[in-house]
C-alpha cells in the first residue's frame, strides 16, 4: 500500500500569522524583530567591552526566553547590475558608458568567483497564555451551547489579550537592544510570511525585508 504523503503544513507548528503576530496551534503567540548588527571591529577595546557588558546586562534583565536565528545568505547582486546596465542606457558620455562597462563586469566576475554573504538577524519572541482547562461534562456542555459568533468572538478577545502581552515583551526587547547601539523594527504580517518562505524556498533571493542603517 502506498504511503500518502503529508503536506509541509502539517509539519509546521504555525496556525496562522495576523497582525503581525505568530499564532501557533497551541495557542502560544510569537513576534519576530528584525535587528542590525554592530561592528566591533571599528570600535576602541573600551568601547567593545562597554557594548558586551551593555547587551550581558540587557539579556540578564530579561524574564522571559527569547530565540536570536540568524540567517547567512549569498547576497544577490542582480538588482545592483540592473541598475548599472539602465545607467548605461541614459548615460551620454562615451567614456563613461565604457568605464560603466567595465566596472560592471569586473563586480559580475568577482562576485562569482567569492561567495559574498550577507547576514540577517532575528529575535524571536514567545507569549505564552495558562489557561485553565477542564474535560467536565457539565463545562463541556456549557461551552458547546455557545454560539459560533460568541466562540470568535472570545477567541478574539484572547488573541487580542495574548497580544498586548506581547507587544510589551517586544518593548522591552527592542529599548534594550537600543541601549546596545542596535537598532531594530518589528515584522509585519508581510515580512513574517516572506521569512517563513524563505526558509522552506532557499533559492529565492529577492524580497522586501530590509532595516534602514
Amino acid at each position: 500500500m502506498a504511503l500518502k504523503a503529508k503536506a509541509t503544513q502539517e509539519f509546521v507548528p504555525i496556525k496562522e500569522v495576523r497582525d503581525g503576530v505568530i499564532a501557533l496551534k497551541d495557542g502560544s503567540l510569537r513576534a519576530i524583530i528584525l535587528a542590525n548588527s554592530v561592528n566591533l571591529s571599528l570600535k576602541s577595546e573600551d568601547e567593545q567591552k562597554a557594548t558586551i557588558l551593555q547587551f550581558q546586562s540587557f539579556l540578564n534583565t530579561l524574564d522571559f526566553a527569547v530565540q536570536i536565528s540568524v540567517q547567512s545568505r549569498r547576497l544577490d547582486i542582480r538588482p545592483y547590475l540592473l541598475l548599472l546596465e539602465e545607467r548605461i542606457k541614459v548615460q551620454s558620455e562615451p567614456l563613461l558608458k565604457l568605464q560603466t562597462r567595465e566596472y560592471i563586469d569586473f563586480i559580475r566576475n568577482f562576485t562569482d568567483s567569492v561567495s559574498i554573504m550577507t547576514k540577517t538577524f532575528f529575535v524571536v519572541i514567545p507569549y505564552t497564555h495558562s489557561a485553565f482547562k477542564s474535560d467536565s461534562g457539565t463545562l463541556k456542555g456549557l461551552f458547546n451551547r455557545r454560539s459560533k459568533e460568541e466562540i470568535k468572538l472570545a477567541n478574539q478577545e484572547d488573541f487580542e489579550e495574548k497580544k498586548s502581552q506581547l507587544e510589551e515583551r517586544v518593548s522591552v526587547i527592542e529599548q534594550g537592544l537600543s541601549r546596545c547601539g542596535i537598532k531594530s523594527v518589528q515584522l509585519g504580517t508581510e515580512e513574517i510570511v516572506e521569512v517563513f518562505y524563505k526558509v522552506f524556498n532557499p533559492g529565492e533571493t529577492e524580497g522586501k525585508i530590509k532595516l534602514e542603517a
